[in-house]
Order: structure tokens, then sequence, then C-alpha cells
């Protein structure tokens, strides 16, 4: 073939393809047209309603009501009276001028929200005059409103949406809001829903004219899923009040299911502050708090464990087989201090009167197994099998709770003790006998203990704390074994209920009439104040239904406070009334914060 056709060809081909596109943009594909008629059309943005939360009885808790932002595209702005416009808006001139040079610098052709959340009263008077101002117009949202002031730390709240959360998901757009803490955050793509838009036809006004070719291109938003929580709303608004005038926290678990019940931390404050335009302004005098309302110590504060680390300690000694049922040990002062009580003749009397001689000596035995002649050298294998153990039960590690920011605790290792002393055998079973209390460098969270509770009650295993019942998430169905055998945990439990119901236990305070309360309680060491009062329990003894944790800060022993809370809210939940209305009435009353 000559060159010269090759060339005919070549160039037939080319136009025939243009001309091809040509018709297809002008006649068949109108997205083109719809970009060219963007000067006559106003894409509004549909926001979904966003999903609504309940409590697991089905009350309402969180719900939207309706709100107006006003947006403006610098293109369309044309002169108008300022002085009105600021007037239906209660807003300064100097406050006008600052935000449309924001828009201009946004962009010219783009929607920028120039004042959220309208009242109602200032919407209807510009709605009747929005003609007079080009360029503006407004688009209707939804405020999240909680109807209680409770479980603010569970259900969260919802802010606006900062650069880092554009750049990570094109979902968001300047202006939009996302969750920021609690529920909110952690299922946020399933409460967001999806955004629709409707293109509308306006006049040079800026008066809609109607829906362009009759919604044809529009598309519609989405709801977001609504969530049910695992939350009793009353046991959680009856714990809030028990901890009134308290700093610490209250986690209360169903067993059987790893449904959380309750999540209490106090101080708190009320959700609905952090809503609307005042948000910032709320939040900041939140933060400031001397107090930290916002800060989530079911989740966050980490505490030393104190006595209630003695059940950990009492199953891995007899798990490992260096100490039985019967073993029997005396209250030797000189080890460790304690107070004055019959000896510890079996595990179930150890936990009875929590001595701390006897703990010194079973964690003795744990770390130093005679594995090795060199002290440094056994105490070193005995407690890498030691931290295997303790971890088993959820310690030291992040719950896989369905809320953000959890903490893990600390359960020291071998390598943070090379580590602190310098060196692999510079230290041994005396440098870190305190561990054998739940002192020295443990660390746990609240929702760990609870944990714990619930470890016990179930024998030897426990289903990951989680707060939501309708969405599937197998992680929460799966049974966590701590490597205990089953029938140890019998003598565990029967020194948790002579804890609460014999002579010489700890809690007594927390005994009930009609229910077997198996407990234990704790004095965290607080080396900036008073102790903190801890404990933790599950009920009844036989086939438990609730497992609780309570921390109290600074407020002494867990015997005098952390238990009888503990033992109202039991009392609360599995009977729904309160036989001694006279405990009730002392802690309600009482104001520890004064101390």
């Amino acid at each position: 073939m000559k060159k010269k056709n090759i060339i005919i060809i070549f160039v037939t081909i080319l136009f025939v393809t243009y001309l091809f596109r040509l018709f297809w943009i002008q006649i068949i594909d109108e997205s083109y047209k719809i970009s060219a008629d963007n000067n006559a059309i106003r894409h509004i943005i549909q926001y979904p309603s966003r999903g609504l939360i309940f409590d697991r009885n089905n009350k309402l808790l969180v719900y939207n009501e309706a709100s107006y932002d006003l947006m403006v595209i610098p293109k369309q702005l044309r002169s108008f009276d300022t002085l009105e416009f600021c007037n239906i808006l209660n807003i300064e001139k100097k406050v006008l001028i600052k935000k449309l040079k924001k828009a201009k610098r946004y962009s010219r052709y783009k929607a920028y929200l120039f004042l959220k959340q309208i009242s109602k009263v200032n919407y209807a008077i510009l709605q009747e005059k929005l003609h007079k101002f080009p360029g503006f117009f407004v688009e209707l949202r939804t405020l999240r409103k909680h109807t209680t002031k409770s479980a603010s730390h569970v259900l969260g709240y919802i802010g606006e949406v900062t650069n880092k959360n554009i750049k990570k998901d094109n979902y968001y757009k300047s202006g939009n809001y996302i969750g920021q803490s609690g529920l909110e955050k952690y299922y946020e793509k399933n409460l967001r829903g999806k955004k629709g838009i409707k293109r509308m036809l306006v006049d040079v006004h800026n008066r809609i004219q109607g829906s362009y070719k009759n919604g044809k291109y529009d598309t519609i938003a989405v709801s977001g899923d609504n969530l049910k929580t695992t939350i009793d709303i009353d046991l959680q608004i009856y714990g809030e009040d028990l901890m009134k005038n308290k700093i610490g926290s209250i986690v209360v678990i169903i067993p059987k299911t790893g449904e959380i019940l309750s999540l209490i931390s106090s101080p708190s404050y009320d959700p609905n502050l952090l809503f609307g335009r005042k948000r910032a302004k709320n939040y900041n005098i939140l933060s400031r708090d001397s107090l930290q309302p916002l800060f989530n110590r079911a989740l966050m504060a980490k505490y030393p464990p104190g006595s209630i680390f003695k059940i950990v300690q009492a199953l891995i000694a007899l798990q490992e087989k260096v100490a039985t049922p019967y073993t029997s040990i005396a209250c030797n002062k000189s080890l460790l201090g304690c107070h004055n009580h019959p000896q510890a003749t079996t595990i179930e009397k150890s936990i009875q009167y929590s001595c701390n001689p006897y703990y010194y000596k079973i964690f003795q035995r744990i770390i130093q197994r005679g594995k090795e002649t060199n002290i440094y050298k056994d105490s070193r294998i005995g407690l890498l099998r030691w931290h295997e153990c303790v971890t088993k039960f959820g310690f030291g590690k992040k719950l896989k709770i369905d809320l953000p920011s959890i903490k893990a605790g600390f359960i020291p290792n071998v390598d943070y003790y090379d580590k602190i002393y310098n060196g692999k055998y510079t230290w041994a079973f005396s440098t870190i006998y305190s561990l054998g209390i739940g002192q020295g460098e443990i660390q746990v969270i609240p929702l760990q203990m609870a944990n714990l509770a619930s470890i016990i009650a179930n024998k030897g295993f426990y289903y990951t704390p989680h707060l939501i019942k309708n969405i599937n998430k197998e992680n929460f169905k799966i049974k966590n074994f701590v490597g205990i055998d089953g029938d140890y945990f019998k003598y565990i439990i029967n020194g948790m209920e002579a804890v609460v119901n014999k002579d010489g236990g700890t809690a007594r305070r927390a005994r009930l009439k009609d229910i077997i309360i198996c407990g234990k309680t704790g004095t965290a060491e607080n080396p900036h104040g008073e102790d903190h009062s801890v404990f933790i329990a599950f009920a009844p003894k036989e086939n438990p239904q609730i497992a609780i944790a309570v921390y109290v800060e600074n407020s002494g022993y867990g015997g005098t406070w952390a238990a009888p809370i503990a033992s109202l809210m039991i009392e609360k939940y599995l009977k729904d009334s309160i036989t001694n209305t006279f405990r009730e009435k002392r802690i309600l009353e009482s104001n520890l914060l004064a101390k």
C-alpha cells in the first residue's frame, strides 16, 4: 500500500472517531450538558439521617434534630444589604467580611459553609428574604441530641471533620461531621449513612425553580444504621448517681455473653454540651476542669490491682502445681505487713483473709522453681512463665472492646527488668516480690478487672467485652480460655464467697440477704494521696448473671466504699429494688471530693 493511501486512511479514522465522540457528548451523554449548566443548576447535598442509638431494652438514647446551615457560593454573590443580612443572623459586619474572604479562598465555585446551625427562628426569617441575598442558600442538617445526661463516655459525640479526616476519606467535605469519641466514633461508618445529591434549577435571583430533569440525575440519601447497645440505661443512671461527688469508675458485664451493662466514669458530663454552636466553648471548659470529666477512667485510668490480683496468683500457683488447695502458710509479718486475722490454712482462707505474707510465699514459689541453681537465672525462668500465664487473663494487652482509646495496662516482663536494672542477672524474686500482692509495676484498667470477675464466674474463660448487640462481630462470640483447669475455680469462688458472707471477710458491707455475692476487695496504692478503694464481684454464686468492678479513688480500703457500691448495683440489676436503704442513702449522700 502506498504511503499516501496510509495517511488518508489514518486521517479518515481519526476524523470519524472525533465525529463520533462529538455526537456522543452532544447528543447521547448529558453529563457534559449538566456540567455546562452548572451556573444555573445548584447541587444540593442530601445529608442522610444519622443512625439512632438505643439501649438493650430499646429505650432511645441518641436521636437527630433538624438544623440549618447557611452556605455561600462566592461566584454567585451580588451586591446585597449587609446590614439587613447581619441583623437577621445576629452577626457583626466584620464577621460577615471575614467569612466571605474565607469562602473565596476556599473556592469561588464551590459551596462553602458560611454559618452552621442557624436557629429555627432565624431560618424562618431568612427563608422569606433569601432572594435578596444572591449566592446564599440553606442546607438542611441534623444535630445529635441525647435523651438523658448519662452514658456520655459510652455514646460519645460528633464534631466537624479536620483536614486529616478529609484526606483519609473522601466521603467527607469541609463542614461535615464525624464521630469524635465513644460509639459515635467507633461505629462512624455504620452510623453516618450515605449522602445523596439533588440538582435544582435556580434563576438569576438564586431562587429555586424546580428539579433539574425531574430528578433524573438525583441520588437518594441512605440513612445510617441504628445501633442497639448492650447498656441498661436505668442501671447506668443509677450507677452514675452512686458515683456522684466521687472519682472513679464502675464496669458491669454479663459473664455469659461479655455484654457490658454499665460503663461509668466519674466525674462525667452532660453529652448535650458537646453538640451545637456552643460545642467548642463547652469543650474548652470541660477540658480545663481539674477533675477531668472528659477522661474515660473505665478504659484509660491505670491502677495497681492491689489484693484482687491474689486471685490470679492463686490460680497460677494451682495450675503450675506449686501450691495445692490446702496449702497452709503462716502470716509472717516480717515478710510483708498484714492485718490481724487467723492463719490461712487453705487457698480459700487466703482469699477470705487476703493475707499478704501468704501471697509473698505463693509468688516466690511461682518465680523460684529450682530450675536453676543460680537465683537470677531461676527467677528469670519463673517470671517468663508467670508473664505468659497472666496475659492470658487479658492483662497487659488491649481488650478489643468496640470503643476507641482503650489502654492495655502493664504487666512487667524479663525485658523490662533487664532494662531498668541494667542487665540479665541483676534482679531476682527479692527485687520484684511486691508483684505478688498486686503492687509494684503492675497496672490494670477497670474494664480488665471486671473481665477478671467474668472469668471467675465462667470458671476459666471470657467473651471479649462489647457494647453493641445488633452488629455481628465474630470476635465477640469467641470463648477466650485463660489456661487454668476448671476444677481450680471452685476454691477461688468459695474464698470469694467468704470475703463477703463470712466473719473475717474483708467485704462484709457488700452482703445481701437473698443473693450470694462472691467478691474480692483491694486497696490500690496511690503515691499521691490516700489509696484507692477497689472491689470486684459476681452474683449469684450459682449461675452468675452479673460481674462488676468498682474503683473509688482516694477513699481507702476496698470494703469501705467500692464493695457497698457494687452490692447496690448488683441488687438493683437482679431485683430492681434496694433492701438496705441506709446503705444506699450513705453512698448517695457521701461527698468524697470534699476530702
